[in-house]
């Protein structure tokens, strides 16, 4: 039989015992390191403001229908991270009323978005129209600033024509609710104008009313949800551009 001396017999296992740590040691280097998980930074959410009267505050529809709901609904379909709007909107205001309601409870938070719809209560309440200038003026100077003094980021909206509804018709001045209207609509459209802010056209929309009886609410007189979905429709663009700015 071959027989192994001590001395070589030590050597062998000493040379093993380096393999094998040497084996150990790739084994471990190979590994694959446990990485972190990075954080993606997401977008700032968008802030949105909407001042107005009864059409702001979706008068007799659910509150998901309101057009300021649905236009950030649709702004977070087009990926833009957006807040619930926050609505300062009551039915039945004239500029007057929402200028009074700003002033007494001052919104102190900057808006990345602002809109601005009011004035059919003045034409239903036979204000003076200069009236509606001055305040609108005002209303709008309040809008900028709460833009962060960004007026590209402030939005005008036209009265609707509540002519075209079951109680416009039976109105006695039916016939000249809507020359009314569109006087109104004339000065908003003028100060947005002289002023370098955007302004969207959604009265052709309520002159609908008659012929398509669901753009009415169920109380003859508001927007349904249906109308305030095409409002937001003809927004979107325009909002699009400018929160991408």
């Amino acid at each position: 039989m071959y027989m192994i001396s001590e001395k070589r017999r030590i050597k062998l296992a000493a040379k093993l015992c380096g393999m094998l740590l040497m084996f150990a040691a790739c084994t471990h280097a190979i590994q694959t390191p446990e990485i972190p998980p990075v954080e993606v930074a997401m977008p700032d959410t968008l802030r949105y403001l909407a001042l107005g009267d009864s059409y702001t505050i979706g008068h007799s529809v659910p509150e998901q229908q309101r057009f300021p709901v649905q236009l950030a609904e649709r702004l977070r379909e087009a990926g833009i991270p957006a807040h619930p709007p926050d609505i300062i909107a009551k039915t039945g205001w004239t500029t007057g009323s929402l200028l009074n309601e700003i002033h007494t409870k001052p919104v102190l938070r900057k808006y990345d978005l602002v809109s601005l719809l009011i004035g059919v209560n003045n034409q239903y309440q036979n204000l003076p129209q200069n009236l509606y200038a001055q305040d609108f003026h005002r209303l709008l100077d309040s809008a900028i600033v709460y833009a962060a003094n960004r007026p590209e980021r402030v939005i005008i909206l036209s009265i609707p024509d509540y002519a075209f509804t079951p109680f416009g018709q039976n109105r006695p001045n039916a016939g000249q609710i809507s020359s009314q209207i569109d006087a109104f609509n004339a000065i908003n459209r003028q100060i947005a104008m002289e002023r370098g802010i955007i302004w969207v056209d959604i009265t052709p929309i309520s002159r609908q009313g008659l012929e398509n009886p669901a753009l009415v609410a169920g109380d003859g007189l508001h927007p349904s949800g249906e109308m305030y979905r095409q409002w937001v429709q003809l927004l979107l663009p325009d909002v699009l551009r400018i929160v991408r700015y």
